[in-house]
């Protein structure tokens, strides 16, 4: 029962929580610019106005990916707040960005073609990161299962943080933040345009802010797994870490993709990498 109930409450709360954030980051932004900034409701806003218009598309099938890309997000969401298998989430996630790649293909457009290919280095620079840490959350509670891993008394970044480091140095990637918004970003500061999405328009536009929502909401959830020994502070620190991040999106200009993945793969070597080998001599 608390499974299902959840399943219903990610599906259900996720968009509206991830619009929120989205809401507040766009107003955050705009007060360290000296602006005012759009209300903190203007992503539904945006987004109705989008599900109205009508999709233009090169082809056709570029929105049959953008609709496989916001499923298998969804997925990936479920599973992961089910307390499925950590290594399965990983799959899934990975799989879902795949298809949002090859929907920036699809489209034929010479900026959504640079944005997506950006977007798999990207993934070539994160991915091994997030293993890492599903690598050192094993090593910790010897099990992939998130039931598991939140259930451990006591907070995994005691023990991994090196990978927390790691894990918060890959995030704007994630979240399509300076100074990693190489393939795809919220600003109009994008020198590619709108990189992947160039070419997308009207409904599929709204899928994929709406497919971006949820996947902030699991992102932040796998931060939380770093702190869930204890709920209440898991929360106000995930969500300081999210704040780090807005910080960093306006205070850091976009690095190029050769900084950006050797960057990642130094990171990853010293702290996380780093870190499963002390975990490994000390847990012995």
């Amino acid at each position: 029962m608390k499974i299902f109930i959840s399943i219903i409450a990610y599906i259900t709360l996720a968009p509206f929580l991830g619009a929120i954030l989205a809401g507040v980051d766009r107003k955050i932004t705009a007060r360290m610019q000296g602006r005012v900034g759009p209300p903190i409701l203007q992503p539904f806003y945006d987004v109705l106005k989008l599900m109205e218009k009508e999709s233009l598309v090169v082809r056709k099938s570029q929105n049959f990916y953008v609709v496989f890309f916001l499923i298998f997000i969804i997925f990936t969401g479920t599973l992961f707040f089910s307390g499925k298998d950590l290594l399965l989430v990983i799959f899934a996630l990975t799989l879902a960005e795949i298809f949002f790649v090859l929907g920036g293909y699809k489209a034929s457009s010479p900026y959504s073609i640079i944005g997506s290919q950006r977007a798999l280095i990207q993934m070539m620079a994160y991915e091994p990161i997030i293993i890492l840490a599903a690598v050192g959350m094993y090593m910790v509670t010897k099990s992939f299962y998130i039931t598991d891993i939140i259930s451990y008394d006591k907070p995994l970044f005691y023990f991994l943080p090196g990978l927390l480091f790691a894990f918060i140095y890959i995030l704007p990637m994630k979240f399509s933040k300076s100074p990693f918004d190489l393939a795809y970003s919220h600003h109009a500061h994008q020198e590619l345009v709108k990189g992947m999405t160039t070419e997308f328009s009207g409904r599929s536009l709204a899928m994929i802010e709406v497919a971006h929502w949820y996947e902030n909401i699991l992102m932040l959830g796998f931060v939380g797994l770093f702190f869930a020994n204890n709920i209440l502070i898991g929360v106000a620190l995930t969500l300081s870490i999210y704040f780090l991040i807005i910080i960093i999106d306006n205070t850091f200009a976009r690095v190029k993709w050769e900084m950006a993945l050797m960057s990642s793969w130094i990171v990853g070597l010293l702290f996380g990498l780093g870190n499963i080998i002390f975990l490994f001599f000390v847990l012995r």
